[in-house]
């Protein structure tokens, strides 16, 4: 290959006498040496040979590959990366430019990244980061990720995440992940939505709740596990997670969380896994959140709402409305991310949208979930199928104009699909994703698919996540209805399966009974 092909910009700065010179006696890897020797007895420019050597890596990026590390069984550093130190700033304006950058270069010393993007091939140049330097050392040196937290005296969770930005930038080649969509889920316009990178253990803590609403999935009594078993549970679940190549996330609830009498130890164990966090609850007291805060801050705070105020505390209890905004108003005071969850049935689904209205400002973003007609909420309904979907209609209009109202029911991508646009996450990212990239633990130790219908797929005390998310209990809750499969919009729905189940249709075969498409 021609020198100037190689060095571009160096050509186009260099006129021809001087590039004549330059490129007489030299190979290709020589030229940023045979500049910085001649820089001064030529006249060239002094950040040249600093040019150069970034041309040079460019060439040597695109002549490298790094398409066989995706399966690697550690994070390796990209095999066609550079570091290169320049002690010349703004030197990447050059080559953008094919040598007429808009800044000049200026003296200092600057770290350049040049690599090749795995799968695409495409060349980067950056200028490193701190964080980007500091990652590439972890892992060019094998350096634990607790080590390094130790050692900055910030949480796991923030060198974890730092990791993961990098990876994402292509420096580094991450693992691939393990929890994946069979091939029938990548149909249609969803093709995006098969690789779950966030695996998430809904805890079910206790089972003790100051609440007794009367939609409520279950309110057996069931015992809660000793400290030093639980916390087990977290070791294995940690376990599962690097085995399986994703990010932990535990997501607090109950009952009421808060209740547990180990909730702050056990809180406290999930964030020194590096685990993301967050609580399902109900409104608690300031000095409580603060508490909290001192460990961790929660990813986000969930409560509930079931409507306005007469219809909210006709289902959960005189004052709980009032209660809840308050609780609201605390939350936005300590900056924590807000949800706000409603169950929809027939009776509330007037009610969803002026509540939406109200929380406009009040809360961070407000869900809605359909009923399961299970536990106490057996004898309620849901509205019928194009009573739903009118509903549905409405409630995505009006998320254009309320930037409060979030995209969840899975359904609603029926409706965007008809509208012509492009699918949402669905539920869990994934449609639904009972045993896919979340599964449901009881205090006792029963492990469901969802916590929204009996969907028993092992017993935590009796074999490890890993087994249990192996097994075929497990696999028969991710494959979908039959009637679905088929579907352009499998990958981001696959309707509800606890709507499904408790209708006593049969999750293996029969779809959403309020699916219209």
């Amino acid at each position: 290959m021609e020198l100037e092909t190689i060095y571009p910009v160096c050509r186009a700065i260099l006129d021809a006498k001087a590039w004549d010179n330059l490129i007489t006696g030299s190979d290709a890897k020589t030229v940023p040496f045979r500049l910085a020797q001649d820089a001064v007895s030529q006249q060239i420019p002094p950040y040249l040979a600093d040019v150069a050597a970034l041309e040079w890596a460019v060439y040597s990026a695109r002549a490298k590959s790094c398409t066989a590390i995706g399966t690697a069984e550690e994070t390796v550093l990209n095999p066609t990366l550079s570091l290169v130190a320049t002690r010349w700033k703004n030197l990447i304006d050059l080559l953008e430019s094919s040598g007429k950058g808009t800044r000049e270069p200026e003296p200092g010393t600057e770290y350049v990244l040049i690599w090749s993007m795995p799968e695409t091939a495409e060349i980067r140049v950056r200028v490193a980061t701190e964080e980007d330097l500091l990652v590439l050392k972890m892992v060019g040196e094998k350096i634990d990720a607790r080590a390094v937290a130790d050692l900055g005296g910030v949480p796991l969770r923030s060198v974890n995440d730092a990791v993961d930005r990098v990876g994402a930038k292509g420096l580094v080649i991450m693992p691939a992940t393990s929890i994946t969509r069979e091939s029938g889920f990548t149909t249609g316009r969803s093709r995006a939505y098969t690789d779950a990178h966030v695996f998430t253990l809904q805890w079910h803590i206790t089972q003790t709740c100051n609440l007794s609403c009367r939609h409520c999935y279950d309110r057996t009594d069931r015992h809660e596990l000793p400290l030093d078993r639980s916390l087990g549970i977290l070791d294995d679940f940690d376990r599962f997670c690097k085995a399986k190549h994703v990010r932990g996330a535990v997501t607090f609830t109950g009952g009421d969380p808060l209740l547990h009498p180990h909730f702050a130890t056990l809180y406290k164990a999930a964030a020194d896994h590096g685990f993301a966090i967050a609580i399902l609850g109900n409104p608690t007291e300031r000095t409580v959140l603060e508490r909290l805060l001192f460990i961790a801050r929660p990813d986000f705070f969930q409560v509930s709402l079931e409507g306005l105020e007469e219809y909210n505390d006709y289902m959960r209890g005189l004052g709980h409305f009032r209660r809840t905004l308050a609780f609201l108003d605390v939350l936005k005071e300590l900056r924590i991310y807000s949800m706000v969850m409603l169950t929809l049935t027939e009776g509330n689904m007037k009610e969803v949208l002026p509540l939406a209205r109200s929380l406009q400002g009040k809360a961070d973003v407000f869900h809605f979930n359909r009923l399961s007609r299970s536990g106490m909420g057996a004898d309620l309904d849901l509205p019928s199928r194009e009573e739903y979907r009118s509903f549905l209609k409405e409630y995505v209009a009006a998320s254009r104009e309320n930037p409060v109202m979030g995209l969840k029911d899975n359904l609603l991508n029926a409706i965007l699909a008809d509208q012509g646009q492009a699918p949402f996450g669905g539920c869990t990212g994934f449609g639904c994703g009972a045993a896919f990239n979340f599964v449901s633990l009881l205090s006792d130790g029963e492990v469901h698919a969802c916590r929204k219908f009996p969907s028993l797929i092992g017993n935590i005390l009796e074999a490890s996540f890993s087994d249990i998310y192996d097994s075929e209990a497990a696999s028969r809750y991710r494959r979908r209805p039959a009637a679905c499969r088929s579907c352009d919009l499998s990958a981001t729905c696959g309707g509800c399966l606890a709507v499904i189940q408790t209708h006593d249709l049969d999750i293996s075969k029969d779809r959403d009974p309020l699916c219209f498409r």
